[in-house]
């Protein structure tokens, strides 16, 4: 699985590593896209941030995985890992204080997830930015909430 570290001053780099973003609503067809090819795309929409936001973006791994594991999905209190697009694991930079040494804040991005509500790869396109905008909106401290009056919601 892909993984992308952003912090300040650091370029993404790709390398192999062994309360999130759902939609609910019905599967039409499922698209199936290589795992080389939705890294991509997550590292696309990341690309397509405005280089303000990436470059406030500080100690966050982004990680690819095929679906949530149990624990995450608990953790979110789900049930079905199909309704878990994305997850942010951390301590948003609203909340920091003293802040050394810590391992880097997680967002994962669930490519099973998507693919299974998307009938075009186009779908997935639009699913994955939606996904990895929300999830980064919460490194940022922006609550579901918040999201929720927004698209990203």
């Amino acid at each position: 699985m892909g993984k992308a570290t952003y912090g300040r001053n650091s370029a993404v780099r790709m390398k192999s590593v062994g309360v999130g973003h759902t939609l609910l609503g019905t599967v039409i067809a499922m698209v199936r896209i290589s795992r080389r090819e939705f890294e991509r795309l997550v590292l696309k929409a990341l690309d397509d941030l405005p280089s303000s936001i990436r470059s406030r973006m500080d100690n966050v791994d982004i990680v690819v995985h095929d679906w949530a594991s149990g624990d995450e999905l608990a953790g979110v209190g789900l049930r079905h890992p199909g309704e878990l697009f994305g997850l942010y694991q951390g301590i948003p930079l609203t909340e920091r204080s003293h802040y050394d040494m810590v391992l880097p804040d997680r967002i994962a991005i669930f490519r099973k997830s998507i693919e299974a509500v998307c009938a075009t790869r186009s779908d997935v396109v639009r699913e994955v930015r939606a996904t990895v905008i929300h999830e980064i909106a919460h490194h940022f401290g922006i609550s579901d909430a918040a999201l929720d009056e927004t698209r990203y919601g």
